[in-house]
């Protein structure tokens, strides 16, 4: 039986981590089933890289700053198989493109297109371990090195366990599995044993950065069960599984917060057909992802479009968006920073009245404003002001009583 797991940076963080991760896998060996282990870079490595990178450069060249950043994975794969070696095992290091993860040709954000396994199935053949540096493929026009974006390693293990037919991924990592709210802002939030795919993927989208969001939607779409656990304990931590009908399903499931989006705003934009479309296609060509969109009620022919998108984005979106306002005569353009977005999701929801209400009385109490609000079949989010994230997520937490086993919706 194949076995994919995931180990994170922090669970590779130095050579006593890899140790203990050569360890565990060691385990699973004796057990009898064949390991495909992938791997971050160690600890802090691509923050530093990338640090390094900005002093030579403050804009890297995308295809030079994918070959520096593949790097780290390269150390922390190569360290790991001379521990398994240690151990007694033989162990097969491999990069991205000799796995044969095949990506398009978007540096940075490179999308997985194909896999082709086989020097991966020919080294669990002849009794190896099988170690992936994540995070990176090659791409299939160009065969240059590519980048999947930060939490990238999720993915790859992901899609390594559907291309070997392995129905779990383990994805080790310094928690101890998903829980319904962030324990660092919110101290009574509860581990969860088990949720569905697409209950993660809201997660995951708003926030919650235990997985990446790629790596749920190819979970999702190729019946792959996730389990996410911690690489310091040998405790289960929480499955995520396609949801059967003989679930019992809550109405809410957790909460969710992220503070790495900002706020764009385009002023006074003429309310006419096409405005909309020359706006988001503009910013779509330049691969920015957008997430909540509002436009305003027009008054005197003129509206304002405002949307979210990644902190990291603002600048280029901001000068792009310049440019645009000039051409249709938009008054302005403006990027809000201290913003942050609060999201409430469950599968329940949906059939349950009174949840928007809820969850906006729990913010009216404390004192929060919202300023957007965006809703999905399984989630609804609001954008506040970044001060008051922490606030409004205990008190949506506290609200629906997730720190007990059944989530209602206080009326």
């Amino acid at each position: 039986m194949i076995v994919v797991q995931k180990y994170g940076g922090t669970s590779v963080a130095d050579t006593a981590r890899i140790w203990r991760v050569a360890g565990r896998i060691a385990d699973a060996k004796r057990s009898g089933r064949d390991v495909v282990a992938v791997v971050s870079a160690m600890g802090k490595t691509t923050d530093q890289l990338l640090a390094q990178a900005k002093q030579v450069s403050p804009i890297p060249p995308a295809r030079e700053l994918d070959m520096l950043l593949t790097a780290g994975e390269r150390i922390s794969m190569a360290l790991l198989a001379m521990a398994i070696h240690e151990l007694g095992y033989t162990a097969l290091s491999l990069t991205g493109s000799q796995a044969g993860i095949i990506t398009d040709a978007t540096h940075g954000k490179a999308r997985i297109l194909d896999i082709t396994p086989g020097r991966i199935t020919a080294g669990l053949g002849a009794g190896h371990v099988v170690i992936v540096a994540g995070f990176q493929g090659v791409c299939r026009d160009s065969k240059e090195v590519t980048t999947l974006g930060r939490g990238g390693s999720d993915t790859t293990a992901v899609a390594l366990a559907a291309a070997l037919g392995a129905r779990t991924c383990e994805i080790y990592t310094d928690v101890d599995g998903v829980y319904t709210a962030d324990p660092r802002i919110c101290p009574s939030a509860r581990k969860l044993t088990w949720m569905s795919h697409e209950e993660m993927l809201e997660l995951a989208a708003c926030g919650a950065t235990v997985l990446q969001v790629r790596s749920v939607e190819y979970a999702r779409n190729h019946g792959v069960a996730i389990h996410v656990r911690s690489s310091f304990t040998p405790a289960e931590g929480t499955w995520i599984v396609e949801r059967g009908d003989a679930m019992e399903q809550a109405i809410i499931t957790a909460v969710a917060h992220d503070v790495s989006e900002g706020k764009l705003v385009i002023r006074r934009v003429p309310d006419k057909p096409g405005i909309a479309a020359r706006i988001f296609t503009t910013l779509a060509d330049a691969h920015i992802n957008i997430d909540m969109i509002v436009q305003n009620v027009a008054e005197d022919g003129m509206t304002d479009i405002s949307c979210t998108l990644p902190l990291e984005d603002g600048p280029k979106a901001v000068q792009l968006m310049e440019a645009i306002a000039r051409e249709i005569c938009a008054e302005a353009v403006l990027f809000d920073e201290d913003i942050g977005k609060v999201s409430l999701v469950g599968a329940g929801m949906k059939t349950h009245p009174g949840v928007a209400a809820a969850m906006f009385s729990a913010l009216s109490e404390v004192g929060v404003n919202i300023e957007m609000i965006s809703t999905s079949t399984i989630r609804l989010s609001v954008i506040v002001r970044a001060s008051d994230v922490a606030t409004a997520v205990r008190a949506v937490h506290q609200r629906f009583g997730l720190d007990q086993e059944s989530a209602e919706v206080e009326r």
